[in-house]
């Protein structure tokens, strides 16, 4: 954002906050609820939950602590490696392209469960990997409910393995989407021990 397009900002945000308070001294919140829509509204809870973010400590022995909370998150081997993977790749994954990440998922799953057997492991990473099948979204389920546990709804967003969406258009006119799935949490929040010397 351009110095010109920061101020054009603010000027708007004043106003907005103008005719909130006009609003708020006739009791009109029905008409400033259809003015903003549920939809924006719910994106501003998410917002507003950015401030109560708690740090997110991997040990060294891959256990999740979220730091700010004083809470740990009750996670398997196979899904503390996902959401490993995930970290790793802050821009996004799609899901029909994990295939592409097989051998990382499978060196971290190794890296956070030493003891497991290797076939075991190769079996659990084939399976996640493969687009024709359902493990993905189940792993991703259970994150997302381990998480959800521990703090409200809109701080989980943050957390869990989510999805995003973004437009590509090639030189014709077709229109083509990514439906990349991530993990939003800002990464300075992200604490690896596990790779500290």
């Amino acid at each position: 954002m351009t110095g010109n397009d920061n101020k054009e900002a603010e000027k708007l945000a004043q106003e907005l906050h103008s005719i909130v308070a006009r609003l708020q001294q006739t009791g009109r919140y029905d008409l400033m609820l259809r003015a903003i829509s549920v939809p924006v509204l719910e994106q501003l809870f998410i917002e507003a939950a950015k401030t109560r973010l708690s740090r997110l400590v991997i040990t060294r022995d891959f256990r999740f602590i979220l730091a700010d909370y004083d809470k740990e998150v009750t996670l398997t081997p196979v899904h503390k490696s996902l959401y490993i993977l995930f970290l790793n790749h802050e821009e996004g994954i799609e899901f029909k392209d994990l295939a592409d990440h097989r051998e990382e998922l499978r060196q971290i799953y190794r890296g956070v469960s030493p003891a497991t057997d290797p076939a075991r492991i190769d079996e659990t990473v084939d399976r996640l990997t493969n687009p024709t099948d359902n493990a993905i979204n189940e792993k991703c389920s259970r994150i997302k409910a381990a998480f959800a546990v521990l703090m409200d709804k809109y701080s989980l967003n943050y957390y869990m393995i989510s999805s995003h969406t973004t437009r590509h258009f090639n030189s014709s006119s077709r229109v083509w989407f990514k439906r990349l799935k991530l993990i939003t949490l800002p990464r300075q929040l992200v604490i690896r021990e596990y790779l500290q010397p």
